[in-house]
């Protein structure tokens, strides 16, 4: 059954009219090159999440994390992101071979304030670099590098909203999603048992990290 709305806003002009124009500082916030200030911050995250999509526009967010620091800046217009083992979708990957734009979110454990970069990328396996990157003796495969064209600090207002960084707002660990079990309903069949799947991930997280 297709849900219907009755007040669905269609018109840049209608969006403006409910949630008006940025401020002066949001307007100026954004550059459009890696600052020292973006370095530092880039430097100092463990973990991002990027976006892409397809030439068809189909979207897809991933998350990409390693020690902090794990984003090498190359210099003020390009940084590189070594491609880790995962679960061969490659969903970000095939993404940017027919689309290149992508956003990326740095994150800081501890900071309500994130990173955001807007950029073009490409897939490079260039052996010299990539080596850079190398962890328990094994060197990426491929890695992702952005130039960027639009660089800026995205306010605290979704942390403090959500108390993400506040343990004392944290589900109890048995409230938790079970994600094998998770898995196992979507994956729907009798070869894969909720049990199986939880094996294969803890051997895929022990082992199958880099």
């Amino acid at each position: 059954m297709k849900v219907t709305f009755k007040n669905q806003i269609e018109t840049l002009e209608e969006l403006r009219g409910v949630m008006g124009f940025p401020r002066e500082l949001v307007q100026k916030k954004s550059i459009n090159f890696i600052d020292e200030h973006c370095k530092s911050f880039i430097a100092k995250s463990p973990m991002l999440f990027i976006s892409t999509a397809n030439k068809e526009g189909s979207c897809d967010v991933s998350p990409r994390g390693d020690p902090a620091g794990f984003v090498d800046v190359l210099d003020e217009q390009y940084l590189v992101i070594p491609e880790r083992p995962g679960n061969k979708r490659c969903d970000s990957l095939v993404n940017i071979l027919s689309n290149p734009q992508v956003g990326l979110i740095f994150i800081i454990p501890g900071l309500k304030e994130t990173l955001r970069i807007n950029g073009k990328a490409i897939l490079i396996r260039d052996k010299d670099l990539l080596q850079k990157y190398q962890v328990n003796g094994k060197n990426p495969e491929i890695g992702i590098i952005v130039e960027v064209e639009e660089c800026f600090i995205h306010c605290a207002k979704a942390f403090l909203r959500s108390k993400l960084w506040e343990p004392e707002a944290w589900p109890d660990k048995e409230q938790l999603p079970l994600v094998a079990k998770v898995l196992a309903d979507h994956i729907n069949s009798s070869n894969f048992s909720k049990e199986e799947i939880q094996n294969v991930l803890e051997e895929s997280y022990k082992k199958r990290l880099y």
